[in-house]
């Protein structure tokens, strides 16, 4: 198994630089590839700054990705909940972060529309320090 990077991911999605789409095609194809977290973190945010693309075509460009056979993810469950939420109005790194806190009671933060927008998703309370 080998790793990728977010310049990888974006290239295969993309297809705006026709010679690293068909090497990342290439690298995609014919070898079982790793994503970290990181990456896909990267990845979304590479996607919707510098692309200008929407939640819904995101997730949706993500998920045909993920599903692809020789993509493996360390959590794919929770990379799922984690786009099942953005495409539900949170932002994908605070879904993300969420995702992978279910396990604990509360999270904490400062940013009230993650607050407001988190309540009743998941038994981890997303809230304010008091």
């Amino acid at each position: 198994m080998i790793a990728v990077d977010t310049n990888v991911i974006v290239r295969l999605l993309t297809q705006d630089d026709e010679v690293q789409y068909q090497k990342s095609l290439e690298i995609i194809q014919n070898n079982n590839v790793f994503i970290p977290d990181t990456v896909i973190l990267e990845t979304e945010w590479v996607l919707r700054f510098a692309y200008k693309f929407k939640p819904l075509e995101i997730c949706s460009a993500l998920r045909k990705f993920f599903g692809l056979l020789t993509v493996n993810l360390i959590n794919p469950n929770l990379v799922i909940q984690a786009l099942q939420w953005h495409e539900l109005g949170l932002d994908f790194a605070d879904a993300f972060h969420l995702a992978q806190s279910q396990n604990y009671p509360q999270f904490y933060t400062f940013d009230d529309k993650f607050v407001k927008r988190a309540k009743g998703l998941t038994s981890c309370e997303v809230k304010k320090p008091q």
